[in-house]
């Protein structure tokens, strides 16, 4: 009887780690210099780009956003505007969305749900997501309403 009382705590326990697994890592916050770095110029390192201020690693999609790639443009920084207009043009490679029409912005939200948070990992958020200019904490963050970060999307 303890054998068997035995072997049903060691498998609740085991199931009980596969459920609940916590995060070993913090959640990455990148200044525009820390996210300027992973543009695909050197190959040693991963490929980021953020839109919305959620930063994403696009490496698996080196033949897009990679060194001399299409899309290139928009990586290592938050080109949120610039994929909202559909746009690779310097002046909208930005986090800005000042101004976006109504369908640039239900565009910008499909592609985020859609396409990045539904192909690539989380791995931060941009310190303009969290802070405000001066440094001071932004008081309408609710990392609540943000992206969580899943098992696949921990780094």
């Amino acid at each position: 009887m303890s054998v068997l009382y035995f072997f049903i705590c060691v498998t609740l326990a085991q199931d009980f780690k596969l459920k609940y697994k916590t995060a070993t890592k913090p959640v990455r916050l990148f200044t525009e210099e820390e996210l300027s770095r992973y543009d695909g110029s050197e190959e040693a390192q991963p490929i980021y780009m953020a839109l919305k201020g959620v930063v994403f690693d696009v490496s698996s999609g080196q033949e897009f956003y990679g060194k001399d790639a299409p899309y290139n443009a928009l990586a290592g920084k938050d080109c949120t505007r610039a994929v909202a207009k559909m746009s690779l043009e310097p002046a909208d490679l930005t986090s800005d969305t000042t101004s976006l029409t109504e369908d640039e912005l239900k565009s910008l939200d499909s592609i985020f749900e859609g396409t990045y948070k539904a192909k690539y990992p989380i791995v931060g958020y941009t310190a303009s997501r969290i802070l405000n200019d001066d440094g001071s904490p932004n008081k309408d963050f609710k990392p609540e309403d943000q992206p969580h970060f899943q098992i696949r999307d921990e780094f």
